[in-house]
């Protein structure tokens, strides 16, 4: 996971250092930096628009749209990106880039992942270094909202009540096993996905990603459009 074969230590006196010629240095503040525009717009919906999860950007509809035009911006990306600079090039400019892309997967039917992709392509970075830099970009922004679920899962005594969108939901009493083994197998299967990835990357472009996307998206407008959804 170090590319320069710096250890987090050596990363850390570098940067308190101010050696932002050490590419570890930028990549760091890259994913501080990129990790602002998610939380700010996670925490802006939270306060203006706390029935979020019951809004028309939540509907089968917009959800079809925004996986068809996310498809089609991947799809301009591997068209139009040199794909030219390494892992070892990324900047902390890079990793603001990275992020505002990231802030967009608080819209349903965007791919967090889809979307940092898309951004990295754009920027000219290799497929592989996209991929592995929006893994890591990440980490932050996963780790602070599990936080923020398990807070609130407490407060409530973690038990899953009340309603919907005015629908009544199930109680459902959730303990420490389930929450452990749930964040157990995630990271497990996290990682097998990112390693597969990566070496899917090294030989293979993304345009099985976008038609995967461009069809995801129209078999939900056939459905909504034949009645089959609502």
């Amino acid at each position: 996971a170090r590319p320069g074969g710096r250890s987090p230590g050596d990363v850390g006196v570098a940067l308190l250092r101010g050696r932002y010629d050490v590419p570890e240095v930028r990549q760091a503040l890259g994913i501080g930096l990129g990790t602002v525009p998610i939380v700010a717009a996670g925490l802006t919906i939270k306060v203006l628009v706390p029935d979020f999860d019951c809004s028309p950007l939540r509907s089968l509809a917009a959800i079809a749209t925004a996986s068809i035009v996310m498809a089609l911006l991947l799809a301009m990306a591997e068209l139009i990106g040199r794909r030219s600079r390494d892992y070892g090039q990324i900047t902390t400019l890079d990793g603001l880039g990275l992020g505002l892309a990231q802030a967009l997967a608080l819209v349903p039917g965007v791919s967090r992942s889809g979307a940092t992709l898309t951004a990295g392509l754009s920027l000219s970075l290799e497929r592989v270094a996209a991929t592995r830099f929006s893994f890591l970009l990440g980490i932050p922004a996963i780790t602070l909202a599990g936080i923020v679920e398990l807070i609130g899962l407490a407060r409530r005594g973690f038990v899953v009540d009340g309603t919907l969108c005015g629908a009544a939901v199930r109680t459902l009493p959730v303990d420490g096993g389930m929450i452990l083994v749930g964040t157990l197998s995630s990271a497990i299967f996290s990682y097998l996905a990112i390693a597969w990835l990566l070496k899917f990357f090294q030989t293979h472009s993304s345009w099985g990603f976008v038609w995967y996307r461009l069809g995801f998206g129209a078999l939900l407008w056939l459905g909504i459009g034949l009645g089959w959804l609502t």
